[in-house]
């Protein structure tokens, strides 16, 4: 049936850890800290994420890490008897299935470069620093079975059967920043996006009739796709301890994601999707006034609200879905340092976000990145030698479940249920040169 199908994109185990669909954090300090480099410059991977002005705060240094991110959902629905009218089965179905992902490796890369004698107009040096970021920045994989009792896991009419997702969005971050002051940084980044999307079915455009029922084109056989946005960061240093930064990431557009598409007789279809990446706005502090210690706190917002398909919500008459439904969110991040001594640090931190879906659109929903809002993290660093350092970093995000009625083009459907329940673990590795 149309309606049982429209839940195929919202059944994506997403890559976790995430504010939505954007990383946390990235590499193992950076994560660690819980994501709070807007003020605490402490890797390059993490000011290439979140503040490009705080690379003049780095040394000359590369950092190179792998995440082995192993999501955890399960997915559940119940409809009860004669709920989709006449002609669909008299007795109810329940029962729950969970998603077969695996673990997802991601990768990060970033190199800052502090050149001497760059001068300007006037024959100044000027205090430059210039860096390149190849980054993981978001992504998602699902794997669910076909099920017997599963009632959106059941084969057509009812449901949908197996389900496929995966998404991979990547950012090359070539930057450049200038100390104005001995206390005062500012930076850019030009972001160049690269992003790949397989999605079976497709709910986003309008489904094919069969059978009697309805089934979705699968959106499987498509390129990656290019996207670009802007980054802008300021980070100042007080001579009282205090640290503090400010950066402005624009949206990122991309191109509109194509299939080479079927339908159910196996004719030829071409569809699209148009999927980009949120503004988001960060302020953080930090604070090194506590012998040993770094103290840091990052505030965001993500404008979801305005950025398509998050934007826009409801199904059409003809059986696409608009979009998602998301509001705005906001973040909170809160890290902290302590040197053990010369060759050993420790650190922990703490992430937050609201959750920017409501109960009525749950069902076009099911298992998206924001139905975890909680996640802390645990790491440390050892210096091998004076130009070698390895980090290690464990992050939990704590299990979160979502719940809401089927929906149609007629809206909500009674005596049905949709209901996921996520939790991610997390190992990071990063090793940190300097030059």
């Amino acid at each position: 049936m149309l309606f049982c199908c429209l839940v195929a994109f919202g059944n994506v185990d997403f890559v976790r850890a995430q504010y939505g669909a954007q990383m946390t954090s990235v590499g193992a300090i950076n994560r660690s800290m819980g994501g709070t480099s807007t003020a605490a410059p402490l890797d390059t991977l993490g000011a290439f994420l979140w503040n490009p002005a705080t690379i003049t705060a780095l040394p000359n240094s590369a950092d190179m890490s792998v995440e082995l991110m192993l999501p955890h959902s399960k997915l559940s629905s119940s409809v009860a008897p004669g709920a989709f009218g006449p002609g669909t089965p008299p007795i109810g179905f329940s029962g729950s299935d969970n998603s077969n992902s695996g673990v997802f490796p991601l990768p990060n890369l970033g190199l800052v470069y502090q050149p001497e004698g760059v001068l300007d107009y006037a024959g100044h040096e000027m205090p430059v620093s210039f860096g390149l970021g190849v980054l993981t920045v978001g992504g998602f994989g699902s794997n669910f079975p076909g099920s017997n009792s599963n009632p959106i896991l059941m084969q057509p009419p009812l449901g949908v059967g197996p389900i496929f997702a995966q998404y991979v969005l990547t950012q090359i971050v070539p930057t450049v920043a200038l100390q104005v002051t001995e206390k005062l940084s500012v930076g850019i980044s030009p972001m160049i996006d690269l992003a790949n999307l397989s999605v079976d079915p497709g709910i986003l455009s309008a489904p094919d009739p069969s059978g009697g029922g309805a089934v979705y084109p699968p959106a499987t056989h498509g390129t990656y796709q290019w996207g670009a946005g802007v980054q802008g960061g300021v980070y100042y240093k007080t001579d009282n301890c205090w640290q503090f930064g400010a950066s402005l990431k624009s949206p990122q557009w991309f191109n509109a994601f194509q299939f080479n598409s079927r339908d159910p007789a196996g004719a030829p279809r071409d569809i699209k999707a148009l999927v980009n990446a949120p503004m988001i706005a960060s302020v953080g502090t930090a604070y090194t006034g506590f012998e040993r210690w770094l103290l840091a706190l990052d505030l965001r917002y993500l404008d979801y609200a305005n950025t398509a398909p998050f934007a826009a919500s409801g199904v059409s008459p003809n059986g696409a879905v608009n979009g998602l439904g998301w509001n705005s969110i906001f973040a909170v991040s809160t890290g902290a340092q302590y040197q053990l001594s010369e060759m050993f640090s420790l650190r922990g931190g703490y992430s937050f976000n609201t959750n920017p879906i409501s109960n009525d659109n749950t069902f076009v929903n099911v298992a998206t990145p924001l139905d975890i809002q909680h996640g802390i993290y645990f790491g440390g660093s050892a210096n091998v030698t004076p130009r070698l350092k390895i980090s290690l970093a464990y992050a939990h995000f704590f299990a979160n479940t979502i719940s809401g009625a089927w929906v149609s083009p007629l809206g909500p459907i009674p005596g049905t249920n949709v209901t996921a329940t996520s939790s991610a673990d997390s190992v990071i590795a990063s090793a940190s040169f300097l030059f």
